[in-house]
């Protein structure tokens, strides 16, 4: 039996109302007010109390997709109090702000500004003392737009090696494992430079686990890795050759004890250091949880911590949408089915997309003829890899649709070729700069 034209179109219209609850429910400005509250002349951050009779300065630095709403947050928060700020963000993705100074910066390869920028911020801790606060705003996306190199490398430097890291199919882990070895200013080397003040830092989490020296290369948080855990990872992928001599070579010295390892986190100069989550991939499956529920759902959140390659990642998700179709496990129809995290894309073709557009793709070809199921996977940033779609969605004719318009889904998963493929059919889910950044979202609804 055929899917139900009407019924796909208004499950594809529930799929977005359940991605749109999950983006509130993780607006950094609102995330900062639930965790932050100012009570003059008390400052109170989670568990934490400040007492703002005792600080001379505040400054407010930080870098990410989500910061600019994090920072007029905090300026509605603290007004007048704040004495300086400046916070890298992509371009784009800005605001008016009274107090804070923005730098628009590249993302996800670094450039130039993101430099200048950086440097300036650990100018800024550099002159704060004992008797200041200084409130460092972190979202996905920190570590391109922190791009301060290390000693005797360039800029040039650490955009090749990002743009290496990122089409061999390293892990977030893994990449920004080597972007703190290689940063003067990731890995701890923020919170390093504005001791002996108190730092406070607010976070919006975009890696899986939450892990907070992976959020943006943890800035302000002491680090787990080390220069043999970087070579580990230049080995496992066979990239040797293709990374910058200098930066082979800063990463060979640190393993051989002649380049200061990063800060770890038993060192003294975190005990002024406070890192706070404000924002999780769970937050927003939860709340997208509570949607779908509302909309006549049975729902199933499967993980917020989804990795590896994202074609195998979707073929799963498609055998759990056929499973329920078939023998109603492991919930019955209508079901709901909810995942986050980041999966990868290792390139082989020479197409266009990204990891939620190649997902929506692969889901497609997993769900092709069974009856009534949309799939969708979008970014909750806005952006998908290297275009201006977010994600895209798909349902159980979207194969038969495009090869009546002369596409082949095999063809244009094997050239990682997903953008033609769902711009054609009018199926990119395009939502332009969310300012927001808890990594993807993956809905699968059972009609």
């Amino acid at each position: 039996m055929p899917s139900d034209p009407l019924l796909l179109e208004r499950m594809r219209e529930h799929a977005a109302k359940i991605f749109q609850a999950a983006l509130d429910a993780v607006e950094p400005g609102a995330a900062l007010s639930r965790a932050c509250r100012y009570e003059d002349p008390v400052w109170r951050v989670g568990d934490e109390e400040y007492d703002l009779t005792e600080v001379e300065k505040i400054v407010v630095v930080g870098a990410g997709k989500a910061c600019a709403p994090m920072a007029v947050a905090i300026e509605r928060m603290l007004g007048a109090r704040i004495t300086d700020g400046l916070v890298n963000v992509k371009y784009g993705h800005t605001d008016t702000l009274a107090r804070i100074r923005l730098v628009e910066a590249g993302h996800p390869v670094p450039d130039e500004n993101g430099r200048k920028g950086a440097e300036e911020i650990l100018n800024i801790v550099r002159d704060c003392g004992d008797r200041d606060l200084i409130i460092c705003l972190i979202s996905g996306g920190g570590s391109a737009l922190l791009p301060l190199p290390a000693q005797n490398m360039s800029l040039s430097d650490k955009q090749r090696t990002i743009e290496v890291l990122m089409a061999c199919g390293a892990t977030i882990h893994e990449i920004n494992a080597i972007r703190k070895h290689t940063s003067a200013i990731k890995g701890g080397r923020l919170a390093e430079a504005a001791h002996p003040a108190r730092l406070v830092t607010l976070i919006l989490s975009d890696v899986v686990g939450d892990d907070l020296d992976v959020i943006a290369s943890g800035p302000t948080v002491g680090d787990s890795s080390s220069f043999s855990d970087c070579l580990a990872v230049v080995q496992r992928y066979g990239i040797r050759d293709r990374l910058p001599s200098a930066v082979w070579v800063h990463l060979t010295e640190g393993a051989a004890g002649r380049r200061k390892e990063t800060p770890t986190v038993d060192e003294d100069l975190f005990r002024n250091t406070h890192n706070l989550l404000i924002g999780t991939n769970m937050d927003a499956l939860l709340a997208a949880s509570r949607a779908s529920e509302e909309l006549g759902y049975r729902t199933l959140i499967l993980s917020s911590m989804v990795e590896g390659e994202t074609r195998h990642v979707a073929a799963v998700h498609a055998a759990i949408a056929c499973e329920i179709r078939k023998s109603g496990h492991p919930i019955s129809a209508p079901a709901c089915i909810l995942s986050g995290g980041e999966t990868t894309v290792t390139l082989t073709g020479k197409g266009r997309g990204g990891r939620n557009q190649e997902f929506s793709l692969a889901a497609a070809i997993g769900i092709a003829g069974i009856r009534n199921v949309v799939t969708a996977s979008v970014g909750t940033d806005g952006t998908d890899g290297p275009t201006d779609a977010a994600g895209a969605i798909a349902d159980s004719e979207t194969v038969e649709r495009a090869c009546h318009l002369g596409l082949s889904a095999l063809d244009h998963l094997t050239d990682n070729n997903a953008y033609p493929y769902f711009e054609t059919l009018g199926d990119l889910w395009i939502t332009g700069p969310t300012r927001t950044n808890v990594m993807d979202l993956r809905i699968v609804l059972v009609g």
